[in-house]
């Protein structure tokens, strides 16, 4: 509570609740009359530089007009404060809201409202590219990379997800065959001229908020510099299971390419990169949860799934 109570004083902050503890604890403040979002972050995940320049890139979509929170600072003017015991901590303005939705739980909406949901979710990413690559970054900007290294590398920005235990020997070689047909086709791709900048990374049901109809994108966390084709497979894995996901599926399409091109090429390699993010995730997983447990079993079998459909 010493972490909380030193970035409590920093803001002159008054605490309301812990909201999560999971990467990030994420606390509801106040400051003055107004809510905001304390932010403790995960110690040895990013870097100083790596979170302020994700506050920077907030801060710049913000000013730009996206609906998206915004850096709050200091008195002193420091958006990024380091606590006595080295953790990082961070605030950024409210966002009132619900999540559209939360991962493995079912869409209870009809159909019609899940298609002009993910048209507008899709129209949303867009926007958020567009309004990124109008932008000028600050010198020192920094964040990790979801390209061809920080996905298929030897050392991927979330794990050597082909050194999973819960992999079989065969399950091992089905991934490593599958990881390196995806590494050339993706290289083939960026090639051809693959669309590539900065990204959420993170459009996962949890953290797209809808209030009155419109949505907003929250968790920066693990944007990076990668394939915009990622993003939209990232906001695909929570679908995939559901009746209407082929629908879902296209309305996202149509609404990206409302506002930005989206390729043909791009489309048919959709699954490819959804299957990227099995294979981040299952990386991801094992060092966050228990050895044997159901979680690092669940991402496994996923990756596994994808891989298999993927080397039909």
């Amino acid at each position: 509570m010493s972490e909380l109570k030193d970035a409590l004083k920093a803001w002159g902050a008054q605490h309301v609740r812990m909201i999560k503890d999971r990467e990030n604890q994420v606390h509801e403040v106040r400051i003055g009359k107004d809510r905001a979002a304390l932010r403790l972050h995960r110690p040895g995940y990013m870097s100083q530089a790596a979170i302020r320049s994700e506050i920077d890139w907030m801060g710049a979509l913000s000013q730009a007009g996206m609906d998206v929170p915004a850096p709050i600072p200091t008195p002193e003017g420091k958006t990024v404060f380091s606590l006595s015991s080295g953790r990082l901590a961070t605030v950024v303005s409210w966002v009132d809201g619900q999540p559209i939705g939360e991962g493995g739980v079912p869409f209870d909406m009809p159909v019609s409202e899940q298609i002009a949901l993910y048209q507008k979710l899709g129209r949303e990413l867009a926007r958020l590219h567009n309004i990124t690559d109008t932008l000028t970054l600050p010198d020192g900007f920094t964040r990790h990379r979801w390209d061809l290294d920080g996905l298929l590398g030897e050392t991927p920005f979330w794990g050597r997800f082909w050194e999973s235990p819960e992999l079989t020997e065969g399950e091992r070689h089905l991934i490593n065959r599958a990881r390196a047909v995806a590494r050339d086709r993706a290289q083939a791709y960026l090639e051809n001229g693959a669309d590539f900048g900065l990204i959420h990374a993170d459009a996962l049901r949890e953290n797209v908020f809808i209030k009155d109809g419109e949505l907003t994108l929250i968790d920066f966390d693990d944007a990076g510099f990668g394939f915009r084709l990622y993003e939209l497979a990232v906001m695909m894995t929570q679908n995939e299971d559901e009746p209407a996901a082929d629908q879902i599926r296209d309305a996202a399409i149509a609404g990206y390419r409302e506002l930005r091109a989206f390729s043909t090429e791009s489309e048919d390699l959709l699954p490819m990169f959804i299957m990227l993010r099995r294979f981040a995730s299952m990386g991801w997983a094992v060092p966050r949860y228990d050895a044997g447990g159901v979680e690092v079993r669940g991402y496994t079998e996923r990756a596994i799934g994808a891989a298999r459909a993927f080397l039909k």
